[in-house]
């Protein structure tokens, strides 16, 4: 499910696209994981880390990790293929395995409708949400100034997302869906996983810890 070049990429995505589940939601959640990698600008040496935190206290219960190197190369649109495999080699390594998962990259708001968090979704076959700090397709009013302030994501005449505001007086997230999860869902777990910062608290974790990789792989 991890193409080496742009053509098979891309067709590997419309593929996945058609298998996807946008709707729904977790019904019981007792653990939610946050993924996330860590790499200097240049380099194709990768830190990936999945924290898994329980619901709702939102306390660390389980990290994994993994480093290697990327066999894709920086395309827009195609991130999964470049940070895909040793996210999945990270979360086969969980001994306590999500209800819902997290990803710092986006879900159906994307030129084919398959970000990480949808291609990765699919993959575990697990609920999952995409929440980018940037916008990658599609047009939106200002959300207002509040928490939980928001505005849909357009894009080429239909809803991909959601423009939220997760902590008042800073810029909002682009939450989509990525698998087995609906909009309004999304957006409620993204809310229910904040911990008072501008990020959910599962990816908040697995940035912080990722970061932590690269700089030990320094010395």
């Amino acid at each position: 499910m991890f193409a080496r070049d742009y053509t098979s990429a891309v067709r590997t995505q419309l593929e996945v696209r058609d298998r996807l589940i946008v709707g729904g939601g977790p019904r019981a959640v007792r653990r939610v994981a946050g993924a996330d990698i860590s790499y200097d600008r240049g380099s194709d040496r990768f830190h990936a880390a999945v924290v898994v935190v329980g619901f709702p206290g939102l306390e660390e219960v389980e990290t994994a990790e993994a480093r290697g190197r990327s066999p894709f190369p920086y395309i827009p649109g195609l991130l999964s293929f470049r940070e895909g495999p040793l996210l999945m080699r990270a979360f086969r390594r969980l001994e306590t395995p999500p209800d819902l998962v997290l990803f710092d990259g986006h879900g159906i708001a994307h030129m084919r409708g398959v970000g990480i968090a949808s291609h990765l979704g699919l993959l575990l076959d697990l609920p999952a949400i995409g929440c980018a700090k940037s916008r990658l397709v599609g047009s939106h009013d200002e959300p207002g100034p509040q928490a939980g302030d928001s505005a849909p994501l357009l894009f080429e005449g239909r809803r991909v997302g959601t423009v939220l505001r997760t902590r008042a007086g800073v810029k909002p997230m682009f939450v989509s869906p990525g698998h087995r999860i609906g909009h309004a869902a999304a957006v409620r777990w993204v809310l229910a996983c904040g911990a008072g910062y501008k990020l959910p608290e599962p990816t908040r974790l697995a940035h912080l810890h990722a970061n932590r990789m690269r700089l030990r792989g320094r010395g």
